[in-house]
């Protein structure tokens, strides 16, 4: 009979003794043959197959994997809906104006499932308003990659890229995506690429509707901040802030608008 071990697993609120023998951690584990390993149904990585020719390495990413896995599930952890739960406290977090816990957020979530890495937008716009704008960059190139319709990623690099490099270099590397189904981002999408009056985008938009107009609002103050055109700046984000829809909704872009104004102390009257 193969001899009992106890395993102690502690949790946030006690410390649980487990007696497990050698047998059931064997099944629980299994016998991995050279550079296969299959765990729960799950197979490893590419990366592991290529590091066929490291027979030790290869083991210690096993045993490692292995014992990550079962910790996981004796303690019941579940690493990526804590990570979904975290991203859920960054965006609150930002919602609330605090934008520096919006990013330990956002980056406890990328650690805890490293899939979350490219989709992470949320996580771009809040480098953006902590002045990390290479960063900002860098996330929301990665967003376009994994999906090319993503028109506000693209102008938000372009944002970032216009901090590092100016404007008229920014527009040389500007993100190419597909076409947006909502004509304001379309137009918004157009101004920043192209160039041109951002007064128009407002005023073609000021008898829609009101998200429409939200929107032409806030963009037309994000472009008038990449030309260094401030008192512009202000009054069309101030705007997109008191509007209907930019007062009531919850979209996480009103709430956004409002962090802009805040992060530049601008008050309302």
């Amino acid at each position: 009979m193969a001899a009992a071990r106890n395993i102690t697993v502690a949790n946030r609120n006690q410390t649980c003794p487990i007696t497990t023998s050698s047998s059931q951690l064997s099944a629980l584990i299994g016998n991995p043959r050279p550079n296969t390993f299959q765990f729960s149904g799950t197979t490893f990585p590419r990366i592991h197959r290529r590091c066929s020719s490291i027979p030790s390495l290869s083991r210690r990413l096993i045993v490692v994997s292995a014992v990550s896995e079962l910790w996981n599930a004796l303690t019941g952890a579940d690493p990526a809906r804590e990570s979904l739960l975290s991203i859920r406290r960054g965006m609150l977090l930002f919602r609330q104006g605090d934008v520096q816990g919006s990013l330990v957020e956002f980056d406890r979530a990328i650690e805890l499932d490293q899939r979350q890495r490219a989709y992470l937008w949320q996580r771009g716009l809040s480098l953006y308003y902590l002045d990390r704008f290479e960063e900002g960059a860098e996330q929301f190139r990665l967003d376009v990659a994994q999906n090319p319709n993503d028109t506000e990623e693209s102008i938000w690099c372009f944002l970032c890229e216009a901090r590092l490099y100016g404007v008229d270099e920014a527009r040389k590397q500007f993100l190419e995506v597909g076409t947006d189904p909502r004509p304001v981002m379309r137009e918004a999408y157009r101004l920043f690429r192209d160039g041109g009056d951002p007064e128009k985008l407002v005023s073609a938009f000021s008898c829609g509707r009101q998200n429409e107009y939200f929107y032409a609002s806030l963009y037309a103050g994000l472009y008038y901040e990449s030309q260094n055109k401030h008192d512009e700046a202000k009054l069309h984000l101030m705007a997109a802030c008191k509007c209907p829809y930019g007062s009531r909704s919850d979209d996480y872009m009103a709430s956004l608008a409002k962090v802009h104004c805040d992060c530049r102390n601008w008050r309302f009257g």
